[in-house]
C-alpha cells in the first residue's frame, strides 16, 4: 500500500506487523513477512568468509593495519536503501571489500587501500547468448582497472526470469570474473558462463563490481539483459 505521511519523508524498516519501504513510485507499506532461510551452499560459503574476516580483523591484523582502514572509511562514504552517503565502520569496509576477492579465489587484502575513493568504473553493456549460456560483458576498455595487474571484474548473475521483470533484488550468484592485466589486458566484450541455465526470451539480471589492485571495491552496477 502507497501512502503519503506528513511526518515522514524517507521510511524504511519494520514497526511491530508493518515493514515501510520505498520504490520509484513513492513510500509504501506492507504486512512484515519472516523471511526464509534455505541456508544453500553459497551462502554457507560466504557465512564462512565474512566469519574468517571478522576472526583476522582481531586476531591477526596489527594495529596500524586497522588504523589505516579507519582512516579510509571515514573518508569514503557508501550509499544507503535511499541512495544517502553514509559512514560505516572500519571493519565493515575490511570485510566489504574482501569477500568478493575470497568468494573468487583470490587473495585477501589486509592493507588498506591507499587511494580514498571506491574506484568506480564505466558502466559496461550486457548481453545474454541463451545458446552458449553465456553472460556477454562488454566494458571500457580504457578504464583503468583493465590494465592494470591484480584488478578484477567480479560479475554476480540471477536465475532467468521472465522478461517482463524489471527488477530484481537479489540473490545473486557469483558467476566469473574478468581479470586486469598490464602486459596484455583482457578484450571487450568477454564472455561469463552463467550459473544457471537460460532460454531465449528470459532475463538475466547481472550485478558487477570492480576490485582494484589495492584493495578498494567499487560500487555495484546492476542490469538485466534478454537471452537471445
Amino acid at each position: 500500500m502507497r501512502f503519503k505521511s506528513p511526518i515522514l519523508s524517507q521510511s524504511s524498516g519494520s514497526l511491530g506487523g508493518s515493514t515501510f519501504s520505498h520504490n520509484a513510485g513513492g513510500m509504501y507499506m506492507r504486512a512484515r513477512s519472516t523471511p526464509t532461510n534455505p541456508n544453500t551452499s553459497q551462502q554457507q560459503a560466504v557465512r564462512s568468509i565474512v566469519a574468517q574476516l571478522v576472526n583476522l580483523w582481531s586476531s591477526t591484523l596489527t594495529a596500524a593495519q586497522r588504523a589505516a582502514w579507519a582512516s579510509y572509511a571515514s573518508s569514503v562514504p557508501l550509499n544507503d536503501v535511499f541512495g544517502d552517503p553514509r559512514y560505516r565502520s572500519a571493519i565493515n569496509h575490511y570485510v566489504r571489500c574482501n569477500v568478493p576477492l575470497l568468494q573468487a579465489g583470490g587473495a585477501r587484502g589486509d592493507d588498506a587501500p591507499t587511494a580514498f575513493n571506491l574506484g568506480d568504473f564505466t558502466a559496461p553493456t550486457l548481453a545474454v547468448d541463451a545458446t552458449d549460456n553465456e553472460l556477454d560483458v562488454t566494458f571500457d576498455a580504457d578504464d583503468d582497472w583493465v590494465a592494470e595487474d591484480d584488478s578484477v571484474m567480479l560479475v554476480y548473475c540471477s536465475p532467468a526470469k521472465s522478461a517482463t521483470i524489471n527488477f530484481y533484488k537479489g540473490p545473486y550468484r557469483y558467476a566469473g570474473k574478468i581479470e586486469g592485466d598490464s602486459v596484455t589486458p583482457p578484450s571487450s566484450p568477454a564472455a561469463i558462463a552463467l550459473p544457471w541455465p537460460v532460454e531465449a526470451g528470459q532475463k538475466i539480471f547481472a550485478k558487477i563490481s570492480v576490485s582494484r589492485a589495492d584493495g578498494r571495491l567499487s560500487s555495484p552496477f546492476r542490469d538485466g539483459a534478454i537471452g537471445a
